[in-house]
């Protein structure tokens, strides 16, 4: 059975049982500050879960793209060493919201997996909860009867609340869960070896392929449980581990998910993959995994960049390089050579990526390529760490340097390190590794205490598309605390206040309780809850609310949001269709867009970009807002976006039938007349495929013309109003240009003199030259080129140059070879213990030259004499 038919009976076996299959979510998670992926099936379904909102059918099954690289093992750096855990990969699922629980749940699951699947049931172990006597919470019963219908006593097993009680986070829904085990060891040892000895103990053929979670409490920030009102099932099964027993393999990549991509690697290096734990082997399993998570992120929207979920992109790549680049010797980009294989093997499953081909390749290749430039920098900079070494052991800060500078994961450092009979402090990095990740989960730290019910009520309604203030209440609110801020986070039933999605930013304004006044300065969505951000509380948070939005700010955002529509489709008439948004900002001074498309936008293109925009506002087109089925919009022309989750019913925007129709959530004018104006203030780079435009209309645009042609008229007049504005400037241009060539020039025949001067100073300490001086120079590259000069004439030398440029002390320092392997004399270390203090400043460099800045220019005599002092 090929995984795509294991796949296949999964849904359907579901669809059967009267469950609504429904596609994943993008794996790529936006309005949820506690994930940066999907990391389990059940995350697109949260709101269920947490009562935000109803689920319009109480029984659904999918299969989700996950994503992790953290956590219960799921560490990167194992990913690839062992064979059956991944950064991504499939969650198969079926969910019970209020209908269904562990009788129905139970029964499918077997039922699937021995009757339809066909495993031997003699394979098979269960988990149950054993229960918590700290918690209060009894041994799962339930769960334990309706095992016993179907599966020996002996192979029902206990699990404790590590393994067998599931809980979302900290706070929030959780509850008891029951896991399916499989061993599939080879008989011989199953005789051997009791297979219940080995379940939950990280033995690679005795593994978990299905959990269903039975969500029956909600955790509080005290820690105590208290019952849902509604009981939920959620299961996930692991596709890939699945395939791998119904296949009968010993490793997840020996399945055809995997054995398509090893081969064209094969291929591509002209290397085998020999199914052992060699380093060679490892980098297959590797590059097999790997290309799945950053193709699949980056279709989603997600681009690799230095923070964030884009950093873990970017390192999950480095990774997949790093293992290419050392193992199977291969020093050109290969990952962006695999891209279409995975796009073809999942193309109806996970179409975006096929439907992307071209631009994630293209963002692969170019971040393979900036990668491969700085491994053979690092490489570089770890044989000077090398040769500088001066115990057995590389020190912890440089192997952090290595990694945190060049991407050089620890192990990368450790192979190179052992190459030249050297350890790693790895302590050290460690530590290093620690206070990075202090620093950053300080800045981002966020302490949320639990919400307080004011007003019973499952309303959050948003009645801004029509209302700009409503009367509503409070349903709830919760403190936070962040930065050391503190904050209130506040949901009413009926709201005019847009949350913060779509790349349009949230409304501020006001909330009205009976007189007293209370500031909105934010609203967000946290999974699909309308979230009021305020700096305090009323004195009667119970008291009915006048919501109000600022106006002013809301229109001046709806024109920018009406005005990104028109540019879009501007820019595929005029760049061509391959456009499609990567990512968009939207707010009340200006818009920002990103799009596809792979060379600079010509200033042409840009003119007639805004010819296009500006034509249609002048037109007056409405703007035409309509709800309609999702399959209806796409079949009228509707564009919708990749790594965005829309529901069955959406929101059209039409601006002309013939010119844009997007789908969209966003806030609109009423006719493209209300722009006014429109101007693109800026064309750029982001990333590899990627440009971005900044433009601005309505008052704004106004404002930015009326600035630009304020500036133009100071610069008229500076020039004494010339008649060719341009050919003034390209002739004060050219003229500086002359000046400086004459001025380099005579800093030149200076320089030559001084040198002359210096030589004629040269003192003898203790067998080393010294020159010692404090000159007149008039940049700081002229006291190096001096250093540079003087040493060529000089032999086991000290030169200390200093000046006084601008008020600001300047110093540098050339020390030959000899001096530094015979004694140690660094020019670095000379800067920093005996220089640095007496300028107030710093600097560094290499072990023979050295420079630095300070404050206080002062004390240049006493550096001459310290350095002369130490000979």
């Amino acid at each position: 059975m090929t995984s795509a038919e294991i796949r296949k009976q999964f849904l359907d076996f579901f669809a059967s049982k009267q469950h609504q299959i429904v596609p994943s979510a993008p794996i790529v998670v936006k309005n949820d500050p506690t994930l940066l992926f999907t990391n389990a099936g059940m995350n697109q379904f949260k709101d269920y879960f947490l009562g935000n909102k109803k689920a319009e059918n109480p029984r659904i099954a999918d299969t989700q793209k996950c994503l992790r690289v953290s956590g219960k093992h799921n560490d990167l750096e194992e990913v690839g060493v062992d064979t059956y855990h991944h950064t991504m990969f499939e969650m198969l699922g079926n969910w019970s919201f209020g209908n269904y629980f562990k009788t129905e749940a139970i029964t499918w699951s077997w039922e699937l997996l021995t009757e339809v699947y066909k495993l031997d049931k003699e394979r098979l172990y269960v988990t149950i909860f054993e229960g918590d006597e700290k918690e209060g919470i009894p041994r799962d019963e339930e769960a334990f009867r309706e095992w016993k219908k179907v599966i020996p006593e002996d192979r029902i097993l206990l699990g404790n609340k590590k393994d067998n009680f599931w809980e979302m986070g900290d706070t929030g829904p959780c509850g008891p869960c029951t896991e399916i085990h499989v061993d599939c060891r080879p008989d011989t040892e199953r005789i051997a070896v009791e297979g219940k000895t080995l379940v939950n103990n990280d033995h690679p053929q005795v593994i978990e392929i299905w959990n269903n979670v039975f969500i029956q409490f909600n955790r509080l920030k005290d820690g105590s449980l208290e019952p849902l009102p509604a009981k939920h099932v959620d299961t996930g099964m692991g596709f890939e581990r699945l395939v791998r027993v119904i296949q009968g393999k010993q490793s997840n990549y020996d399945t055809d998910v995997f054995t398509g991509t090893i081969a064209t690697v094969e291929k591509i290096t002209g290397k085998k993959y020999d199914y052992s734990n060699s380093k060679q082997a490892i980098a297959f399993r590797v590059l097999a995994d790997h290309i799945r998570a950053i193709s699949f992120t980056i279709a989603d929207g997600q681009l690799p960049a230095n923070t964030g979920a884009g950093y873990v992109i970017r390192r999950i790549l480095r990774r997949a390089v790093r293992y290419y680049y050392s193992y199977l010797d291969y020093k050109q980009p290969l990952l962006f050579q695999l891209v279409p294989v995975i796009a073809s093997q999942f193309a109806t499953v996970f179409t975006e990526l096929a439907q992307q081909l071209d631009f994630v390749s293209k963002v692969v290749k170019e971040e393979e390529d900036a990668f491969l430039r700085t491994l053979d920098k690092g490489l570089k900079r770890i044989d000077d760490i090398i040769q500088s070494a001066s115990t057995s052991t590389i020190p912890g800060k440089a192997a952090f340097e290595l990694f945190d500078t060049y991407g050089f994961p620890i192990d990368l450092t450790r192979l190179i390190a052992a190459e030249n009979n050297l350890s790693v402090d790895e302590p050290g990095f460690e530590a290093e590794m620690q206070q990075q990740k202090n620093r950053s989960r300080a800045a981002t730290a966020v302490d949320t205490e639990d919400w307080v019910l004011v007003n019973e009520s499952n309303e959050n309604h948003f009645a801004g598309y029509t209302d700009i203030e409503t009367r509503t209440r409070v349903s709830k609110y919760r403190k936070v605390k962040a930065k050391g801020k503190e904050a209130y986070q506040l949901v009413l039933e009926n709201t005019p206040f847009y949350a913060e999605s779509g790349g349009q930013v949230g409304d501020s304004g006001t909330l009205n309780f009976d007189g007293e006044t209370i500031e909105v300065f934010d609203t967000k969505k946290e999974n699909n809850l309308i979230i009021h951000f305020c700096e305090s509380l009323p004195a009667a948070i119970d008291a009915p609310v006048l919501a109000k939005i600022d106006l002013l700010k809301r229109q001046s955002t709806a024109i920018h949001h009406s005005a990104t529509h028109l540019l879009h489709a501007a820019l595929r008439q005029v760049l061509g269709v391959h456009v499609a948004q990567k990512g968009s900002l939207v707010n009340e001074s200006q818009l920002r867009f990103d799009f596809s498309h792979f060379s600079k936008v010509s200033d042409e293109e840009i003119n007639t970009i805004e010819q296009i925009v500006n034509q249609k506002i002048r037109e007056n087109i409405p703007v035409v807002i309509k709800e309609m089925g999702k399959d209806e919009a796409v079949a009228m022309g509707a564009m919708a976006l990749f790594g965005e989750k829309y529901g069955d019913k959406v929101r059209v925007v039409i601006i002309d039938p013939n010119y844009s129709i997007e789908l969209c959530g966003g806030t609109h004018v009423g006719a493209t007349g209300e722009l006014g104006l429109f101007k693109i203030k800026s064309e750029s780079a982001v990333a590899a495929g990627v440009r971005r435009m900044e433009a601005v209309s309505g008052l704004v645009a106004e404002q930015f013309i009326t600035e630009q042609l304020t500036q133009l008229n100071a610069i008229r007049e500076t020039l004494k109003n010339p008649k060719e504005i341009l050919k003034a400037v390209e002739t004060l241009y050219a003229d500086n240009n002359e000046l400086k060539k004459k001025i380099e020039s005579l800093e030149a025949k200076q320089l030559t003199l001084i040198k002359q001067e210096l030589l004629q100073q040269v003192e003898t300490i203790n067998g080393v030259q010294f020159i010692g001086a404090i000159i007149e120079i008039s940049n700081a590259d002229g006291l190096k080129k001096l250093c540079f000069d003087l040493k060529d004439a000089l032999s086991n030398y000290i030169i200390t140059l200093a000046a006084n440029i601008e008020g600001k002390a300047n110093v540098a320092i050339a020390v030959a070879d000899e001096l530094v392997s015979s004694k140690g004399l660094e020019a670095p270390k000379l800067i920093k213990e005996h220089v640095a203090g007496i300028i107030k400043g710093g600097g560094g460099g290499q072990k023979t030259l050295a420079t630095a800045g300070g404050q206080d220019a002062s004390n240049l005599p006493q550096v001459i004499e310290k350095i002369k002092s130490l000979l």
